[in-house]
């Protein structure tokens, strides 16, 4: 029986910068950081959460000498915050790109999208529980 979800992967052009990013601009923590041949596996997350978001040189995202997924992508990964107005205004301060600010969902909710520095784009949505 499948327990968690481990990690979803964005491919990302310089492993360190977007640990960088990640890390530094976001607050996430570093899970795992490991070699993996000329590249290495990273994993990082938001502090207390069970998933991770594995940051992927492209050559570990292909098939045949193609890449099967690449830097600058919506992989319709979605985030969530409690206070969208405090959370985007504190990363647009740090430089975050928001191609879609916040704005009225249908169901009720905010939401946004932002980037990060390859392009790879993400949905953040508020939640108030």
């Amino acid at each position: 029986m499948i327990t968690r979800l481990h990690s979803a992967s964005v491919v990302v052009s310089d492993q360190d910068a977007a640990l960088d990013f990640y890390v530094n601009t976001l607050g996430w923590e570093k899970r795992i950081d490991q070699p993996m041949g000329e590249t290495r596996f990273i994993t990082v997350a938001p502090k207390g959460s069970a998933a991770e978001l594995a940051i992927m040189d492209p050559r570990m995202m292909e098939e045949a000498g193609e890449a099967i997924l690449k830097p600058g992508m919506n992989l319709g990964i979605s985030f969530v915050c409690r206070d969208m107005k405090a959370t985007c205004d504190e990363l647009m301060a740090k430089g975050v790109s928001f191609p879609m600010p916040p704005t009225d969902m249908p169901w009720g909710a905010l939401g946004a999208h932002f980037q990060d520095p390859d392009g790879n784009t993400f949905f953040l949505t508020e939640d108030e529980a």
